[in-house]
């Protein structure tokens, strides 16, 4: 398969500032890394638009939830880790108050390479998809990117959207990206359904491609709304196939694979989950790519499950 790679981080100012030409009352707010996070760009276009906090990240989301109760539409920009982590209880309290505040994550899972476990977001999927009221959506390309932030908008409630750091494929979108709706990319036969979330799109069409090389003949699926989850698919999914693998750059407690679990698990009988993603432990300092490699986020650990 052949394609090139692109940061959808990289995509974040650009699409943000192209939402604005459609809706002019969108605040963009950032803690001191928009020059990471793109959101710099935003800043750069539409200055009366951008709240700088400083490395106050709590501050940060309460203030979006202020700009939400007088109208206005907005976009709080950050690592995921710091969106996720740092602003938890204030994150909780937006959702209680079905406020119209909307988050953008960058760096997620082992995304922040050398800055290491403090930086590192493995748990965000998990602890943001506990909070009701919360929809939460994983774009695997730039297609997809521009499609979150228009859904984000239209939805009259909070958004939580995961945005790669590191490189997935720069291809079209197969489908539209909508809450409750995942997207079967690529149909080749019932040995295996392979489920990827919007970081792990390059590795899971990898594995897909050197899967069908063994002629292991399975189905390629894209799970780019977290929550609400596409259950009806799912669970059609587990019947029909002989084997689940869910691949994640995110900890395999809480994440896509307990959420596949999740919805699988009353029914009778259903095809074995096998899960990849890192294990309960923090991760260390280190490029990207090789971090994945060590935690396990490879084609042959992929493809060691499918034998």
């Amino acid at each position: 398969m052949d394609y090139q790679l692109i940061s959808l981080r990289t995509l974040v100012g650009d699409a943000l500032n192209a939402a604005f030409e459609k809706h002019s009352n969108i605040f963009v707010l950032d803690a001191d890394l928009a020059g990471s996070t793109t959101a710099a760009q935003f800043a750069a276009k539409h200055p009366e638009h951008f709240v700088e906090t400083g490395i106050a990240e709590q501050n940060a989301l309460s203030a979006a939830a202020g700009i939400a109760v007088e109208g206005g539409i907005p976009f709080f920009v950050d690592f995921s880790l710091f969106i996720t982590g740092t602003c938890w209880t204030q994150i909780r309290q937006a959702c209680y108050g079905n406020l119209n505040v909307k988050m953008i994550g960058t760096h997620n899972g082992m995304d922040g390479g050398y800055d290491g476990a403090t930086h590192h977001a493995n748990e965000d999927i998990a602890v943001m998809r506990a909070i009701p009221d919360l929809t939460i959506l994983d774009p695997s390309n730039p297609d997809e990117l521009y499609d979150a932030i228009d859904c984000a908008i239209a939805i009259k409630g909070p958004v939580f959207i995961r945005t790669t750091r590191g490189d997935v494929p720069n291809l079209p979108a197969t489908e539209r990206i909508a809450p409750g709706k995942a997207q079967i990319v690529c149909d080749k036969g019932q040995d295996f359904a392979l489920i990827y979330e919007g970081s792990t799109t390059d590795l899971a069409m990898r594995s897909f491609e050197a899967a069908l090389q063994r002629n292991l003949n399975g189905k390629l699926v894209n799970i780019s709304s977290i929550k609400p989850v596409d259950t009806k698919l799912l669970r059609t999914l587990a019947q029909d196939v002989k084997r689940i693998i869910t691949v994640e750059n995110h900890s395999v407690i809480g994440g896509v694979g307990s959420l596949v679990a999740e919805t699988i698990c009353d029914i009778p009988s259903h095809a074995p989950l096998y899960r990849i993603g890192v294990n309960d432990v923090f991760t260390e300092s280190g490029p990207g790519d090789a971090l994945k490699e060590k935690y396990g986020l490879t084609v042959d650990h992929v493809l060691s499950l499918l034998a």
